[in-house]
């Protein structure tokens, strides 16, 4: 990288004499006018892009860090502009520009609703430079300088570029969206465990607060923030209140009141209030009955609520390839992002490559930690890479049992040594690609690989394992395979072995029951972003583009919130109730409160790993009791306090059926530690009804940072209470009790790999009842139909190698509960499971990292 250029500053000498005089004549007496509150800061920190930067050191974020000392600037040419996205509808009132020595003669500022179609609400062609503080009045999301005459004969440069105004579109109440829903919430009392107050504000109107029978009592929530309220709605269950009131607080000590009764009649309030705070309190006086306070619901309505837009640009993360773009270009940023995050493991940075439709040659395309490389064409064909796309473990001297968290979708691939190498590990999967030559799955070296995934693909020549350990495909058609280590489990796929299993050991379903591919974004004919929405498939055997084009709809990027990190659950529940989708872009997310999915056929897509930092122990999302939800793409990171639950399906309780169009949950990870100390109860709630699991990883670090037995806690990375629900491809890792519940009636499961904890301290330390350890797998006792096919669990216990785990799957003996294919392994002897499951089959134990079998159970 070259230096950068010296800073060209303007002449100081003349200025200061200017300035010497203005004051001696007083001409910088402040002029007299009315004075107005100052609107708010809106642009610093949040996600800028510009046409060009001038090099490396310039790049657009820097004039919007709110740092003095750092600069935008552009390539040596006119026209050029820099924009940033306020991540909201927002009233542009001041717009503040401090230029470097290299400004514009001539530029507008413009706002855009949609980051494509711009109104100027400022325009000069004579500009001098120093700073520009601008009134302006405008409306959008989007706010751009456009530069069209250069001063110098350099670039653009800003030091800063600040954009002030309000968001929400105005002071009308936001009755769509609930300020308090996910919030933290107290109460003065509860009945009992299962009424706490944090039921009232979890938009479920299954759950309840009740207090003790005792007056007064009160609920509280905590806003995160100080907010006009508008408006209250109580949902009282059979013990409400005869008189109460309901009160603000900016700092949850000194409390005024907006509203009072004293002749309470119970059902739901809606109130209609004038208030602001930080704090609601309901603040109940006198009951109606011999008992407590009981509340189903607290909804509350705030002002600047507003609308956000559908569409506009993917953000500074995404990086788009064009066929016209010379190979040595398209290599070099690959490069850059490669050198970034090959190692990368735990870091923040995030990026999707998406290839234009057409054909490209002479590249290679290494794969890093959280990065996307993904074909933008309707077919896998539709983008031909003449070239490589690889993942390698040479990071890691050549072990690729932690190359996680990658993917490859969506285009055709001929390679250059006539095979494609995708060493890796967990959450890497590879869907709709067309490998035309052989794909080997294990590292240069033939070091350790830990288990991965493939759908819908085709790979014309073979696949080789070699050292992975375990591995599923869906869906897809393969030249044949060279071999498999411990277990290959296809379902629905062309050319696979027959069920052989253990020697060698392939499990081979014919079909694949229910299955259907990830939404992915392309472009249709006439340029514009589509999201393709794929159909539900029964029976599914092939790759479903291989007839013709994969069936299903297309929702236009209008319709989906392109989220960026740095927006607010707020703002995306403000999306969502619009009832746009949502599309979350590469980058980490903090999320104060609750993603409520409450719509049929919502779709929320993500791409480039973006990440979901639950703060304070909310549920960072819910998704209702609704047909056809789609989630796919999303990793859960587990924060500081703990979550009762990283993502819930459907509400406690849920009953409806939704077999013909399910909602499915798909390439969707959950961390517990590792990027840091981490806590969350359960990973994944499924109470819905006909849900499809299609590829999750549900881990809890070994390694990283904030990790240790009391460090990084998590129950349970899985609990299915819905029935008839069908998971392909379970990858669930060292969780301190049952890695997975299955509690629902008619369950499958198609492939599950699993380590038992590393960490427990002592057997004491890791007793359930009278055995020592967890089933990893564990079918609830009541259950009476269950189906299980290529099934594994490890131990590995490195704190105390004599732990002897009872067994690692644990079932109801009944006709109807029925196994195929299980497995155990003792990791180089470091324990030992006593049996695979029940009280059938094992040890698994010794030095030699042999498999323990059971071929079928019962």
């Amino acid at each position: 990288m070259s230096p950068l250029p010296p800073v060209r500053r303007r002449p100081v000498r003349r200025l200061l004499a200017a300035l010497a005089a203005l004051l001696a004549a007083g001409a910088l007496t402040a002029p007299a006018g009315p004075a107005r509150a100052a609107d708010p800061l809106l642009s610093q920190g949040r996600p800028t892009t510009a046409s060009s930067t001038e090099n490396a050191g310039t790049p657009a974020s820097n004039a919007t860090d709110g740092n003095t000392g750092t600069r935008w600037s552009s390539a040596f040419a006119d026209p050029q502009w820099i924009q940033v996205d306020l991540g909201a509808t927002a009233t542009v009132s001041r717009v503040s520009l401090a230029w470097e020595g290299a400004y514009a003669r001539a530029y507008q500022v413009q706002t855009s609703t949609d980051g494509a179609t711009w109104t100027t609400v400022f325009s000069t062609t004579n500009g001098d430079g120093g700073t520009d503080d601008l009134t302006v009045n405008g409306t959008g999301r989007y706010v751009r300088v456009y530069g069209t005459a250069r001063a110098t004969a350099y670039g653009y440069s800003l030091w800063e570029f600040q954009v002030y105004g309000t968001t929400g579109g105005g002071s009308g109440c936001d009755t769509a969206t609930n300020a308090a829903q996910g919030r933290p919430a107290t109460a003065s009392s509860t009945e009992n465990a299962g009424t706490p107050a944090s039921a009232a504000v979890d938009g479920d109107p299954g759950t309840r607060w009740a207090s003790a029978a005792a007056d007064p009592q009160w609920l509280r929530v905590d806003l995160g923030s100080v907010r006009t309220v508008c408006r209250v709605v109580l949902t009282w269950e059979a013990a409400y209140a005869r008189a109460y009131q309901i009160q603000t607080s900016t700092d949850g000590t000194t409390w005024t009141s907006v509203y009072s009764t004293t002749s309470g009649d119970g059902g739901t309030d809606a109130v209609t209030v004038s208030g602001s705070g930080r704090y609601l309190r309901v603040y109940g006086t006198a009951r109606a009955t011999g008992y407590g306070y009981s509340l189903w619901e607290l909804v509350v309505n705030t002002t600047g609520g507003g609308t956000v837009p559908g569409g506009g640009p993917l953000g500074p993360n995404v990086l788009t390839f064009d066929p016209s773009m010379s190979a040595t270009t398209i290599q070099t940023q690959l490069d850059a992002v490669f050198r970034t995050q090959e190692s990368n493991q735990f870091g923040t940075e995030r990026y999707a490559l998406l290839f234009k439709p057409g054909d490209y040659s002479g590249i290679n395309a290494q794969i890093g930690f959280y990065t996307s490389i993904m074909g933008l064409g309707r077919n896998p064909g539709d983008v031909r890479i003449h070239g490589d796309v690889t993942v390698d473990a040479g990071w890691f001297g050549g072990n690729a049992t932690q190359n996680f968290w990658r993917s490859a979708s969506n285009m055709q691939v001929f390679p250059s040594a006539g095979f494609t190498r995708w060493a890796v590990s967990q959450a890497a999967p590879f869907r709709r690609m067309d490998i035309q030559g052989d794909l080997n799955l294990a590292p240069n070296g033939y070091g350790w690989a830990s288990g991965g995934y493939i759908a819908d693909s085709r790979v014309t020549g073979v696949v080789q394992p070699y050292s992975q350990q375990q591995w599923y495909t869906r869906d897809s058609n393969v030249g044949g395979y060279l071999n498999a280590v411990w277990n290959v489990t296809n379902s629905g796929v062309v050319g696979a072995p027959a069920t052989s299993f253990p020697n060698p050991p392939y499990t081979t379903l014919a079909q694949t029951p229910v299955s259907r591919d990830v939404p992915y974004l392309y472009l249709d004919s006439g340029g514009a972003y589509q999201v393709f929405v794929p159909s539900t498939r029964t029976n599914a055997v092939g790759a479903s583009w291989l007839g013709g084009a994969t069936p299903g709809t297309s929702i236009p990027l209008s319709q989906f919130y392109v989220a960026k990190p740095g927006d607010s659950a707020a703002t995306i529940n403000t999306a969502l109730a619009q009832g746009l989708n949502l599309l979350f872009t590469p980058g980490v997310y903090a999320v104060d409160r609750t993603i409520a999915v409450n719509r049929p056929g919502t779709v929320v897509l993500g791409i480039g790993y973006p990440t979901l930092v639950p703060q304070n122990g909310v549920v960072p999302m819910t998704v209702a009791d609704v047909d056809g939800v789609r989630l796919a793409g999303l990793l859960f990171d587990a924060g500081a306090v703990n979550s009762p639950v990283l993502l819930q399906v459907g509400p406690a309780g849920s009953a409806a059926r939704h077999a013909a169009d399910p909602t499915s949950v798909q390439d969707v990870f959950f961390r517990i530690g590792g990027a840091h100390a981490g806590k969350a109860t359960t990973s994944l709630v499924v109470n819905q009804d006909d849900a499809l699991i299609d590829h999750i990883w549900a881990w809890r670090g070994d390694h990283g940072t904030g990790i240790g037995w009391t460090v990084n806690t998590a129950d349970t990375g899985l609990i299915v209470n819905g029935d008839n629900v069908t998971a392909l491809g379970l990858f669930v890792e060292h969780y301190q009790k049952h890695e997975v519940i299955w509690n629902g009636e008619n369950g499958r499961t198609i492939f599950f790999q699993n380590e038992l904890p590393y960490d427990p301290p002592n057997a004491a330390a890791w007793t359930n009842g009278s055995r020592v350890g967890y089933a990893a797998f564990k079918v609830a006792d009541a259950v009476t139909s269950f189906e299980g096919w290529g099934m594994g669990s490890y131990c590995y216990f490195n704190v105390d190698p004599t732990i002897a785990a009872y067994h690692a799957f644990e079932a109801p003996t009944r006709a109807g509960v029925r196994f195929h294919d299980l497995l155990t392994v003792s990791l180089g002897g470091n324990g030992s499971i006593t049996h695979v499951i029940n009280d059938t089959g094992g040890p698994a134990q010794g030095t030699n990292t042999v498999p323990v079998n059971v071929v079928s159970y019962p």
